[in-house]
């Protein structure tokens, strides 16, 4: 074996053998990075025996998958009308006035009237009247209840005159939780009657307007709806009823940034629809020193449905995994970005431009070529 006696010639041996150790390391893809490149991704496809479809996005790709959300309400709650602020409902209180055409009656002395203060309706809707009986209530107003007391009382009294008040009661209300400007149980009086009038009757909503839902639970029955679309179209502001729950929340739906743009989190929608361009914003954009604008890639898992009339196809049964990719740089690239919709659960990532991967191994070559002449200073007699 030859040695190397030149302090020149050994340092170049340990420089060459300290650089070759680097290139080899680049190459084998241990330096760090964000994920997988383009090259890796297009491996995992099925065309090349992977189990992901990988799909470049057009117009036709973004019209296939343009999925929004759909909230409103159900037949059962559009078709309510609104209850008359005086209609009686089970759990209401009622104050019952009698007089009497005599002097000593049944129910009244000297002419002083019997006054029945809260009587109340039970769970069945009925009111108890002594002389009158028993008297369905819910679902009618006081005059017909006055009129039903008096045909009652007549074959009993002489000319009796009746008076029927609906005072306050716990059979008319509903509860309000969540981002409002006050939770609470609150009554359905005549201002109040409808979603839109009780929620504004609670404070309002505490959150963005165009990101928060309403949910509305009646009895079985249960309808959300973003409370824009209820301020903007009154066909959507449903009647209330006694016992309604609602809740307004803040919408719920993510998606995950990943690779070469501004931070790599789980981010929340800010828009009831979001397009790949303003996801990417939300995220601070590209990295400008070190994504690749032709690898913008979102990975979701796709309905039958849709991913049959993506792929142009009608055997694939259950859920697939779809990766569509944008490529910024085309003609069209930016219009294709905005109109993609990104939906609940999609992983947006930006694949990094492959000069970095280069520029990191030369970095780490100047670096240990570096350390390599200093240690070669060293070692040299």
């Amino acid at each position: 074996m030859k040695t190397i006696k030149s302090p020149w010639g050994r340092r170049a041996a340990l420089t060459g053998l300290l650089s070759s150790l680097v290139l080899g390391l680049g190459a084998c893809d241990i330096l760090p990075r964000f994920g997988p490149n383009k090259a890796e991704i297009f491996a995992g496809s099925v065309q090349n025996g992977g189990d992901a479809f990988i799909i470049e996005v057009n117009s036709r790709v973004t019209t296939a998958t343009a999925v929004i959300p759909s909230l409103g309400f159900d037949d059962a709650f559009t078709n309510a009308g609104v209850v008359g602020s005086d209609t009686i409902r089970p759990g209401d209180t009622l104050g019952v006035s009698i007089w009497e055409n005599v002097d000593d009656g049944i129910l009244t002395t000297a002419g002083a009237p019997a006054t029945l203060e809260e009587v109340q309706v039970d769970g069945a809707g009925f009111i108890f009247i002594p002389y009158a009986g028993r008297i369905h209530a819910a679902g009618n107003n006081p005059e017909t209840i006055r009129r039903v007391i008096t045909e009652k009382l007549e074959g009993q009294t002489p000319e009796p005159q009746v008076m029927v008040r609906r005072l306050a009661g716990d059979g008319a209300t509903v509860s309000i939780t969540g981002t409002v400007g006050g939770q609470g149980v609150y009554p359905i009086e005549r201002p109040t009657r409808t979603l839109n009038a009780m929620l504004a009757r609670a404070g309002g909503v505490t959150v963005t307007p165009e990101i928060a839902r309403v949910k509305i639970i009646r009895g079985s029955n249960t309808g959300s709806i973003w409370f824009q679309d209820l301020f903007e179209n009154p066909s959507f502001d449903i009647a209330l009823r006694g016992g309604d729950r609602i809740l307004v929340e803040e919408d719920t739906r993510t998606f995950t940034a990943l690779g070469a743009t501004g931070a790599q989190s789980l981010v929340n929608f800010r828009s009831q629809t979001l397009s790949a361009i303003e996801a990417i914003a939300q995220v601070g954009g590209l990295s400008s020193a070190s994504a690749d604008p032709t690898g913008v890639f979102v990975f979701r898992n796709e309905a039958a449905e849709i991913a049959n009339q993506v792929l142009g196809r009608t055997d694939l049964i259950g859920a697939q995994r779809m990766v569509y990719v944008l490529n910024l740089t085309q003609p069209n690239g930016m219009f294709e970005a905005r109109d993609f919709i990104i939906r609940d659960g999609d992983t947006v990532y930006v694949t990094e431009a492959p000069y970095t991967q280069w520029t990191k191994v030369l970095t780490a070559v100047t670096g240990t070529i570096g350390a390599g002449t200093t240690i070669a200073d060293a070692v040299a007699p």
